[in-house]
């Protein structure tokens, strides 16, 4: 009759009966007192020899020592699963778990493990949102709530005294006790507006219309240097649909600053009928009322601490942005990209295989409570760049029939030296060469835009702007712009050595105080 025996053990010996010599029949125990295969030991393991009742090999798992009977048992070990009473996950947005530890020099790697038994759980306030970033800095760890920024000692802990005051003791805690930054700011859900140097940190409140900067223990808005109307139409224009809206920022360590890419939501209005295709909004209905907004509504920009300013526009919208040494990268569709490179046929002001041309804006303010009339504008730096728009300022709100409207002077635009370059008569003159001999060339007369005089590239102002109410000599009759201050609009031509360096230094204006104000 054959033996059964259940194995209720984890930890157990691997036992084998052998033969001495083939032919023999003493077999060999090897310090067990196995089941033998007539009792249902394992036969033909591994041999291949015939089976006969001289030559069966067989195995047997045990957990006793010698497998004698009430030998010393081996223990239980850990067990390969658990039951649990309650095994449906939960989600916790405010608690951030950590696992064992990892020692590379004792080999001690429990970075997967997570012990129920262990406190490995510590948690934020929840009435300040989920936690959306953590930044581990030398002994601390930065917590980044929607509504809250907190730090945490690591491996440390804070004992406070009755008079408030705090030491740090070691702890064999791995989180200790978490204490918020002053200030009710976060990074509402945009981590991807994270960027950090030094012991900078810089990142968006979408919820307080803000870019913030954490330095030391104190944040700082940097959004109010000059930007604060600004960034609160672009933040709060921003909204929550799945792939739409985003703030990505990262730091460029070509020019030392923080850049942020806004891009907001192009569907004006939310709850649109559609679908997610690859993470992007697709909407297939729009129900009446709704429009789609321009779906490239983006604003990329940079902040300078040097100067404490926001510096540049810029014309690419990244996907991600980083740094590597002393080199600027943006991914985009997948690809990465290297800015302000210095090979032979990079191509400035080109984004993503798209040339768009440099621009600067800046207004035409001396002696602010005068009425003037701007006659010329003079530029230092390099040639090919062009005036796209001059405008004043505009004037009260006039009554024209069953509307109120303004009026403003506006000039022309005004070419590039080269761009508007030309010769009325195409008259041959004598000239020289480049090696110094005679030639004959034909050399411009005019310039309908920008003339160089002493390196200085110098235009007259010609009005272009309709007849307001009232006056009596407009148009092209008169030469500048009437107003107390000008807004200007210079970029660099598409004619004038495309893609390479042009430098503007400084602009000049001359201008006449008008009688009667």
């Amino acid at each position: 009759m054959g033996a059964i025996i259940e194995v209720k053990y984890f930890n157990s010996f691997v036992l084998r009966k052998t033969m001495t010599t083939e032919g023999q029949t003493k077999p060999v125990w090897n310090g067990s007192f196995g089941v033998p295969v007539s009792e249902g030991g394992y036969p033909h393991y591994p041999s291949t020899v015939a089976a006969t009742e001289s030559t069966y090999n067989w195995t047997i798992e045990e957990a006793r020592i010698r497998g004698g009977y009430n030998n010393t048992n081996v223990d239980y070990g850990v067990k390969a699963y658990l039951v649990e009473e309650e095994p449906n996950a939960s989600t916790r947005i405010n608690t951030v778990i950590y696992s064992g530890i990892f020692n590379s020099r004792t080999g001690v790697n429990d970075t997967n493990v997570f012990s129920v038994g262990q406190d490995i759980t510590k948690s934020a306030d929840p009435a300040n949102g989920s936690i959306q970033r953590l930044y581990a800095e030398d002994t601390n760890l930065i917590i980044f709530q929607e509504n809250k920024i907190s730090r945490a000692l690591v491996n440390k802990d804070a004992i406070y005294a009755a008079e408030g005051g705090g030491t740090v003791t070691a702890s064999n805690l791995t989180i200790g006790v978490i204490q918020p930054f002053p200030g009710r700011y976060g990074i509402s859900k945009n981590p991807e507006s994270f960027a950090v140097y030094g012991y900078d940190k810089y990142f968006t409140d979408e919820n307080n219309n803000t870019v913030l900067k954490l330095s030391g223990g104190s944040i700082q808005e940097v959004s109010g240097f000059g930007m604060t109307d600004f960034f609160r139409d672009q933040l709060n224009n921003m909204n929550r649909v799945q792939g739409a809206g985003f703030a990505q920022g990262g730091w460029d360590i070509h020019n030392k600053q923080y850049v942020v890419s806004i891009y907001q939501n192009p569907l004006e209005f939310q709850n649109l009928l559609g679908e997610t295709i690859n993470g992007i909004f697709v909407p297939t209905l729009t129900p009446e009322g709704y429009t789609i907004d321009d779906p490239d509504k983006f604003k990329t920009l940079s902040f300078d601490s040097g100067v404490s300013g926001w510096t540049t526009f810029f014309s690419y919208k990244p996907d991600q942005i980083l740094s590597l040494r002393d080199k600027l990268y943006t991914l985009k569709n997948g690809a990465v990209w290297q800015h302000y490179s210095e090979e032979v046929g990079s191509l400035r002001g080109n984004f993503y295989d798209v040339n768009t041309p440099s621009s600067i804006r800046f207004v035409l303010n001396q002696n602010a409570t005068q009425s003037k009339t701007f006659k010329t504008i003079s530029y230092e730096g390099s040639n090919g760049w062009q005036v796209d728009s001059i405008f004043s300022d505009a004037t009260g709100e006039d009554q024209n029939g069953s509307i109120y409207q303004t009026s403003q002077d506006s000039a022309a635009l005004i070419y590039s030296y080269t761009e508007g370059a030309y010769d009325a008569f195409n008259t041959v003159y004598p000239g020289i060469d480049v090696n110094g001999n005679p030639a004959a060339l034909i050399q411009p007369l005019y310039y309908a835009g920008f003339n160089r005089k002493e390196n200085k590239y110098t235009a007259n102002l010609v009005n272009n702007s309709l007849p307001s109410q009232g006056e009596i000599i407009f148009g092209e009759s008169i030469s500048g712009i009437k107003g107390y201050y000008s807004t200007v609009t210079m970029s660099t031509d598409t004619v004038t050595n495309v893609g390479g360096e042009k430098e503007l230094f400084s602009v000049s204006y001359n201008y006449s105080i008008n009688s009667g104000f």
